[in-house]
């Protein structure tokens, strides 16, 4: 028996290394297409830059459009030069037999006859499945872009409903050499034949073997393993808002960075204005910032933190849970727009403006000052935008004060003295000099700073925050840097002040339009197409479709904060309510339905954890019973056999957590995960200093969204306690292993006799 074993599994090696050699083959007939598609761009560029030799308008525009084009053409080839290969599907002979502009058949279902009576057919059609569609010479397809209606089988063929897919392959390869394949046999019941041979069937199946590959701090490409139910939320029209919900390890990040790709390559032309993908975290930016470039779409999406949504600041500190409660509730609403106005009576403000008009000195007192104020603040402008209005009241005032009203009767010579004493008064140094002290421009960061002092934020914040929060927040303002929740505070507040128009700058003169002499007929040209766009993406403020990811997490003044950046997008709104973050759901829920406005709403669900083996997942839906009572985990598809492991701190927890970590980067390949309360964030990669860059410390509010190998969750009743959301932010720690799950119980934790604690016991 052990011989037949051996002899079994030398047959499945060698059939393993044949069809590697086979996609070898074909990866490499790719890149020889690719480095002639490269050579081409490149002749395209140098020929553009002979263009501009000619010395004619006509010519440098072309040269101009063909430079871009090419230039375009060129990065995304380079870009997608590695790992682009990832899928490969074997059709039977399709219903229909039109193509498609990519060269591939676009029937969905076989034609009659394409399987024999005696179950047996043949592969009428293989594609291979890529970041960007590749054509030979003769325009046959090498590669079909994933976004291709062709590629959609890819996806949505299941053994339930095939289509026309007998065999589903995830090719793994690394640069230009292929490493592995895995197969899934869509109709298990065909005995298939390609090239006169039997389709063979390499390994247990694409999406288990690529549920046990290691991670490493960058998301992989995950295109091979979206499922059906993901790809109906990729694909699904853009209009209006788009909800996905669903638990740990369903794929929701996957879904919505592949659906932020695919709306481009379906629309460009609609959603040149951008996608904006938020996500809760820097460091799930930083692990998915990859995904987008590799799938073929860069510069129109942007993927920011929560903290990096306003230009120049980047949120750097966490706030205690009592300050975060109190700066993300609605009720700051109230408090800023107070502090806006407030603050415009700091710096020593003067009390009295005194000028000369027509040869007489015009005084106004601090209380005349005082009533022109209230009376410009009575405008529903932001404040800066109120200097206008306010400069005009004082003139207003001093007109009324010189007397020269009742002047003349005539009305077009009244008009002309007042616009004569207003034209004298503005032009003073003196009343210049007032108005700027008097109103200054304010910015966000100076209101805020005004709001550090804690007599100053009472008066401000008087009966909407209590004496407690009113002197949290101020010592929290105090700090340098800023919270994630400072930055929702400063672009608030750039809401409530307003910024006055800035005159543009001149544009500088093309060099090249120097060197051909071109500015003694043209002086000033026009920006171009290309200028314009870059110009208008780096001062870009409003999308046109933005993507929420983990929008459990958003407070309501961070949907404000999100909400002002798609006024006129449509949105894909992806998150899961049991593992939100935010004290106040329903305070958070109104916030967000205010930002989407009265679009109408479709809701997809997702319902099958692909990350967390039965295990795991079974001891974390315990915490998600005492989190949110009645509500249901997603269901896992794969068993490992390795239960979650349960110790108790015996001296040092620093000790235990390191031996922990130390034994986990034994057992498995990729990278090791650590999960502590908040505060103890600098401690935990004081513990772990020397194991090396697989393993990493990670605070409980920071795991969202992301995955490891191996997880330590030390202690859970420390996490649990941290907020009112703790339970659910715990259920979130619980989650994020792929393989294997260690939990650390402290003192506090009441372990039992065999080291579980007591939130995780039945």
């Amino acid at each position: 028996m052990a011989a037949q074993a051996q002899q079994e599994t030398a047959l499945e090696d060698s059939l393993r290394d044949r069809e590697i050699s086979v996609e070898q083959e074909h990866l490499d007939r790719v890149y020889r297409r690719l480095e002639e598609k490269i050579h081409e761009a490149e002749f395209l560029m140098n020929d553009a830059a002979q263009r501009g030799q000619v010395g004619t308008p006509g010519a440098l525009a072309e040269r101009d459009a063909q430079v871009f084009r090419a230039g375009v053409h060129l990065n995304r080839l380079n870009n997608e030069f590695e790992d682009f290969l990832f899928g490969r599907i074997d059709l039977l002979t399709g219903k229909d037999g039109k193509k498609g502009p990519d060269g591939a058949y676009t029937a969905v279902e076989p034609a009659e006859g394409a399987v024999r009576a005696d179950d047996t057919a043949d592969i009428a059609e293989t594609l291979h499945i890529g970041r960007i569609g590749v054509l030979d010479q003769d325009y046959a397809p090498l590669v079909i872009d994933w976004r291709a209606p062709a590629a959609a089988p890819f996806y949505r063929s299941t053994p339930v409903d095939p289509g026309r897919v007998v065999r589903r392959r995830v090719i793994r390869s690394k640069g230009r050499k292929v490493l592995g394949v895995e197969d899934d046999l869509m109709r298990p019941e065909l005995t298939a034949f390609l090239d006169g041979d039997e389709l063979p069937v390499i390994g247990d199946g694409a999406l288990m073997a690529a549920l046990g590959q290691a991670r490493s701090h960058t998301m992989r490409d995950i295109v091979a393993s979206i499922q059906a139910e993901q790809d109906l939320v990729i694909r699904a029209p853009a209009a209006s808002v788009t909800y996905v919900e669903g638990g740990p390890g369903t794929g929701k990040t996957a879904v919505a960075l592949h659906r932020a790709a695919y709306l481009l390559y379906q629309d460009r032309r609609r959603y040149a204005g951008g996608i904006l993908i938020v996500s809760p975290t820097p460091l799930l930016v930083a692990y998915t910032e990859g995904v987008l470039p590799s799938l073929g779409e860069e510069g129109q999406v942007a993927i920011r933190a929560i903290g990096s949504l306003v230009d120049g600041s980047e949120a750097t500190l966490y706030d205690a849970p009592s300050v975060a409660r109190a700066k993300g509730s609605y009720r700051m609403l109230k408090v800023l727009r107070k502090a806006a106005r407030g603050a415009l009576e700091l710096n020593d403000t003067p009390t009295r403006l005194r000028v000369v008009a027509f040869g007489r000195r015009l005084e106004l007192e601090d209380r005349e000052l005082q009533g022109i104020r209230r009376a410009a603040l009575g405008g529903t402008a932001p404040v800066n935008l109120l200097r206008p209005r306010a400069r005009k009241l004082l003139l207003d005032a001093l007109w009324e004060q010189s007397g020269s009203a009742n002047r003349h009767s005539d009305p077009e010579l009244a008009a002309e003295l007042r616009s004569s004493f207003d034209e004298d008064i503005t032009s003073e140094d003196a009343f210049i000099a007032f108005l700027d002290a008097w109103w200054p421009e304010l910015t966000p960061a100076a209101v805020l700073d005004a709001m550090s002092d804690e007599r100053r934020l009472g008066r401000w914040a008087r009966r909407i925050l209590n004496p407690g929060e009113v002197r949290k927040v101020a010592r929290s303002l105090k700090r340098d840097g800023r919270s994630v929740h400072d930055i929702a505070l400063l672009d608030e507040l750039q809401a409530v002040l307003g910024a006055p128009a800035r005159p543009r700058k001149k544009r500088e003169l093309d060099p090249l339009d120097q060197l051909t002499g071109l500015e003694e007929l043209m002086p000033v040209r026009e920006e171009s197409q290309r200028e314009r766009a870059e110009r208008l993406a780096q001062e870009r403020t409003e999308y046109a479709h933005v993507i929420v990811d983990e929008a459990q997490d958003l407070t309501p003044m961070q949907w404000r904060m999100v909400g002002r950046r798609g006024r006129h997008a449509t949105w894909t709104v992806v998150g899961d309510p049991a593992q939100s973050s935010w004290s106040d759901p329903d305070e958070a829920a109104e916030a967000r339905d205010e930002a989407l406005g009265t679009r109408p709403r479709r809701r997809f669900e997702l319902t099958v954890n692909y990350r967390n083996p039965a295990e795991i997942a079974e001891l974390a839906s315990k915490v998600l019973a005492l989190a949110m009572p009645g509500s249901e985990s997603p269901r896992a598809v794969r068993s490992t056999g390795v239960e979650p492991r349960f110790t108790v701190v015996e001296d040092s927890l620093g000790e235990t957590v390191r031996e922990e970590a130390a034994r986990l980067l034994e057992r498995v390949d990729g990278t090791v995960g650590v999960v502590v309360a908040m505060q103890r964030r600098a401690e935990a990669r004081r513990w772990l200093a020397g194991l090396g860059d697989r393993v990493v410390a990670l605070g409980s509010l920071e795991a969202k969204g992301l995955e490891y190998d191996a997880t330590i969750v030390v202690s859970p009743a420390e996490i649990a306690d941290e907020s009112p959301a703790g339970l659910r932010v715990l259920y979130v720690a619980l989650t994020r292993a792929t393989q294997q799950l260690t939990v650390v119980s402290a003192e506090r934790d009441e372990p039992d006799a065999a080291g579980v604690p007591d939130l995780l016991r039945d």
